[in-house]
C-alpha cells in the first residue's frame, strides 16, 4: 500500500518545464504545515474550502493530494528539531507547497523557520498581494482604492540574519576590526557596548527582484513599478538596490517599460500600455500608500522595508486577517498566512482563517487554476457581505455600527464560505 501511495504521489509531482512554467497534473500532490498555536483551527477550514472549490470549478475532474510535513514547534516537539530536513526535501520535491502561522521566540532560542525556510529554498520574493474585499472593516475612508502587489526581498538585508551578540568574542572580534580598521581616523567609533548586524544587498538579489515584479507588472497589465528604498542614507546599499533597479529594468526591458526620471514625455509613457519604473523613499512611500494609494500597482523593496509596509498595507484593508502571501522562488513557491500563531487563542475554534484561504487563492492561481481562485474570493466576498463572519471582523462591524451581524466559528465561518460558492 505505501509503494502504491508513493507512485501516485510522484504522478502527482508539478514539473518545470524548459520554459520555467510550470506543469501540474490534475491530482498534484501538495506539501502543508499546519502551522503553530492556531494553525490547529485555520488550517483545516482553509482545506476544507481549497478543496470544495475546486472540485466544483472542475467539476470533480481536478483535486489536491495533500501531504502533511512539519516545522516550527510541532516538529520541535515531534523530531526534536524546528525544521526537519525531510520538510525541505518534500518542499523541493513538489515545488508548491503552503503552511499555517510557525512560532519563533523573541530575542532567544531558534532564529525565524520562515526565514529559514525561504534560505534553504531560495524563495527569493514574498509576494503580498494588498486588495479590499467588499464589506470588510477598514479603518481608511476609500480602502477600495487599495490594489497592489508588494514583491519583498527575501534572502538579503538585515534579515540575512548576520549578526553577533553584545559582549560575545566574535561581537568583539568585529568591533575592533571596525573600529580599528575600518574607521580608524574618521573619528567615528562604535559603542563597545554594541550588539552587531550585517546589511548585505547585491547585485545579484537586487536584479531578481526587481525582474519578477517588471515581470508582474507586464503580465498584468499594472501601470507602475516603484522601487522602494532608503537610499538617501544609506547609499551603497539601499542606494545601490535603486540604481541596479534601474540598470536592470532599462537593460531587459528596454522599450516595453517606461521611465518616471526621464520625464513625462519619455517615450508616450501615458495610455501605451506600458508599466513606469519609479522609486520613492521608504519613510515617504508610508505617506504616499495612505494619501495617493491608486498610484502605485506593484512595489518592489528591499527586505526589512517590505516586511514594515505589507503590514501597514494589510492594515488599511482590514488587517492581516485579511492578508495573503506566498514566497516564491524559480520554479518554486510556498504560500502562507501572514499572521502570527496567536497560541492563546490555539483549539478555540475562533480565528479567523481568512489570510490563509487567500493565500490558498494565490496557491491556486501560481497553478493555473484561476477558476477555483475566483470562485473562493466571490463566496468569501458573498459571506462577509452578508455579515456572517468570525470575532475579529464582527467587533469591528458592531463598532461601526452595523445592524444584523452574525458571530461565526472559524469552521463555520469555513462552512458558510463553502455555501455560497457558486
Amino acid at each position: 500500500m505505501k509503494k502504491e501511495s508513493g507512485r501516485k504521489r510522484q504522478e502527482g509531482r508539478i514539473v518545470l518545464s524548459a520554459d520555467g512554467s510550470l506543469r501540474v497534473p490534475d491530482r498534484p500532490t501538495i506539501p502543508y504545515i499546519q502551522g503553530d498555536g492556531t494553525g490547529v483551527d485555520i488550517w483545516p477550514a482553509g482545506q476544507r474550502v481549497l478543496d470544495a472549490a475546486v472540485a466544483k470549478a472542475y467539476g470533480g475532474k481536478r483535486s489536491i493530494d495533500w501531504l502533511r510535513v512539519y516545522a516550527g514547534q510541532e516538529a520541535m516537539d515531534r523530531f526534536g528539531e524546528p525544521l526537519p530536513a525531510g520538510t525541505l526535501a518534500a518542499l523541493r520535491l513538489y515545488r508548491v507547497g503552503i503552511k499555517g502561522p510557525l512560532t519563533t521566540p523573541v530575542g532567544r532560542g531558534m532564529r525565524s523557520v520562515n526565514v529559514a525556510l525561504r534560505q534553504a529554498l531560495d524563495l527569493y520574493a514574498c509576494v503580498r498581494p494588498v486588495y479590499h474585499v467588499p464589506g470588510v472593516p477598514s479603518p481608511v475612508r476609500n480602502p477600495e482604492r487599495v490594489n497592489m502587489v508588494i514583491f519583498r526581498e527575501n534572502t538579503e538585508d538585515v534579515y540575512a540574519g548576520i549578526e553577533w551578540k553584545k559582549g560575545s568574542k566574535a561581537a568583539k572580534k568585529v568591533l575592533r576590526f571596525l573600529n580599528e580598521e575600518m574607521l580608524a581616523g574618521s573619528g567615528r567609533r562604535i559603542r563597545a557596548d554594541s550588539g552587531i548586524g550585517v546589511k548585505p544587498v547585491s547585485v545579484r538579489g537586487t536584479q531578481r527582484i526587481v525582474r519578477m515584479a517588471i515581470r508582474h507588472a507586464l503580465r498584468e497589465g499594472c501601470p507602475s513599478v516603484t522601487l522602494v528604498h532608503k537610499g538617501n542614507i544609506m547609499k551603497y546599499t539601499e542606494g545601490a538596490f535603486r540604481e541596479w533597479g534601474y540598470q536592470l529594468a532599462r537593460k531587459e526591458f528596454g522599450r516595453k517599460v517606461a521611465f518616471e526620471e526621464d520625464g513625462p514625455e519619455a517615450g508616450g509613457r501615458r495610455g501605451k500600455g506600458r508599466p513606469v519604473i519609479k522609486d520613492r523613499i521608504a519613510d515617504a512611500m508610508f505617506q504616499q500608500v495612505l494619501l495617493r494609494p491608486e498610484e502605485y500597482s506593484v512595489i518592489c523593496t528591499l527586505n526589512l522595508t517590505g516586511d514594515y509596509l505589507s503590514d501597514a498595507c494589510a492594515a488599511m484593508v482590514g488587517g492581516l486577517g485579511m492578508a495573503p502571501g506566498g514566497n516564491l522562488g524559480d520554479g518554486r513557491a510556498l504560500f502562507e498566512a501572514t499572521h502570527g500563531s496567536a497560541p492563546r487563542y490555539a483549539g478555540q475554534d475562533k480565528v479567523n482563517p481568512s489570510s490563509l484561504i487567500l493565500s490558498g487563492v494565490s496557491m491556486l492561481e501560481y497553478m493555473g487554476w484561476g477558476e477555483a481562485g475566483t470562485m473562493i474570493r466571490e463566496a468569501l466576498t458573498r459571506t462577509i457581505r452578508r455579515r456572517t463572519v468570525t470575532y475579529d471582523l464582527e467587533r469591528q462591524m458592531r463598532a461601526e455600527g452595523r445592524k444584523g451581524v452574525k458571530l461565526l466559528r472559524c469552521s463555520e465561518f469555513a462552512d458558510a464560505i463553502c455555501r455560497n460558492m457558486n
